[in-house]
């Protein structure tokens, strides 16, 4: 399984963390899949050593991966979680109050975006 924390927004326009799983299946010698999920695109990203970011909502629905560096995420509601090197977020909140992010360490953050 892979476990991914999700951001949306409620009726309020608060935001909002809720961790759930994507289920895998074994597929033979090639190891174990998740079902198909149809993406629009994927785009690359790098933000300075620097990056702190106000609050904001995700331009679209998408996954993040972080690739290498961690980020701190807090919702409007000033909850914080730090999220590090592999896991994957899910950012829903396109509306409403929005969420903070910024960088754990001092150093460049790379991540991909998956968007749906």
């Amino acid at each position: 399984m892979f476990s991914i924390t999700r951001i949306y927004s409620d009726a309020s326009g608060d935001s909002h963390f809720e961790d759930f799983t994507v289920a895998l299946k074994s597929n033979g010698d090639i190891g174990f899949l998740s079902e198909a999920e149809p993406v629009k695109s994927i785009i690359f990203r790098e933000v300075a050593a620097s990056y702190d970011y106000d609050f904001h909502n995700a331009p679209q629905k998408q996954y993040i991966i972080l690739v290498d560096g961690g980020v701190e995420i807090e919702t409007s509601l000033g909850e914080k979680r730090s999220f590090n090197t592999g896991e994957i977020l899910l950012v829903e909140d396109t509306t409403g109050k929005g969420h903070k992010t910024k960088n754990l360490e001092n150093k460049a953050r790379r991540s991909v975006f998956v968007t749906l």
